[in-house]
This record gives structure tokens, C-alpha cells and sequence, in this order.
């Protein structure tokens, strides 16, 4: 948790700057916007931080903001957007997957970073960062998809 208030704290000093978003780059947008929703309540089939968030509409919510673009609303549908990437290769921005529910591609996050990922975990719980190397999420673990920001 330690790293993601020092990127919180990164992106507030740069927006004191003047910088719009904070985003220093098109692939910084997402983590920006991801960062804004930590603490947002669970909701099952919500997407927008007044009414809460689950796992796979969080991602549609970020990106839509982040880059204007459409992401499907389904971890069924995220799961083919973008390139695959294994835990290895991830980067600040790739979406992660996750069996939670005896069904591959069940959950979904965003990668930041430094081993860590923001999701809406589940009911009762807040849109919160994990690291990807506990043994419940590396065993867990179904792929990454990285998404490109779209060039206008």
C-alpha cells in the first residue's frame, strides 16, 4: 500500500504543477484515473464512482475517462482487448486477470506497477491495491492484455 501513496502523492504534486491530469504520458492516463477511485464501494454491475464499481466496470470507467475509448463491460469481453502479456512482462497499465470464481478471466484489475494492481474486489469491500505475488493472486493469475492508447 506503501507504493501506491507514493504514486498518489507523485500524481497530486504534479497536478499542483499545472500539468492537466497529471499524466505525463498517453499510457500514464489510465493509472491517473484508476488512482481517483480507490475507496469507491463495491456495486455489482456498477461503473461510475457515485454508485460503485465492479471489477470490470472500473476497467470500462478508467479507460472511458482516461482515453474516450469504449472497453467492453464483461471481464468476458476485456479479455480479448489489447495483446496478451504474462506476469513477467506486465507494465504500468496492462489489465490483469484472475480465476476467482472457478471460471478463468473472472476478475480483472489494472496493473501500476512495482508488482502491484487496483481492483473492486468484491461485496462489502472498496476499489483497493494488492500485489500480484500474494499467493492467492499468483495462483490465481489467467493473463495480462495490454492496451494501446488510441492515436487520433
Amino acid at each position: 500500500m506503501r507504493h501506491g501513496l507514493v504514486l498518489l502523492l507523485w500524481v497530486f504534486s504534479l497536478s499542483c504543477w499545472g500539468w492537466n491530469d497529471g499524466a505525463s504520458t498517453d499510457r500514464d492516463r489510465p493509472l491517473i484515473h484508476a488512482l481517483h477511485t480507490l475507496g469507491v464501494h463495491y456495486r455489482y454491475g456498477g461503473n461510475s464512482p457515485e454508485t460503485g464499481f465492479d471489477c470490470s466496470g472500473l476497467v470500462a470507467h478508467v479507460f472511458a475517462q482516461a482515453w474516450g475509448v469504449v472497453v467492453p463491460r464483461t471481464t468476458e469481453g476485456q479479455k480479448r482487448v489489447g495483446k496478451p502479456v504474462r506476469l513477467k512482462e506486465l507494465e504500468p497499465g496492462d489489465l490483469v486477470f484472475y480465476n476467482t470464481r472457478n471460471r478463468p478471466f473472472s476478475h480483472v484489475g489494472i496493473y501500476l506497477g512495482d508488482g502491484k494492481f487496483l481492483h473492486a474486489p468484491r461485496r462489502g469491500a472498496k476499489v483497493r491495491v494488492e500485489s500480484v505475488q500474494t499467493r492467492y493472486w499468483r495462483s490465481r493469475f489467467n493473463g495480462g492484455r495490454r492496451l494501446d492508447p488510441p492515436t487520433f
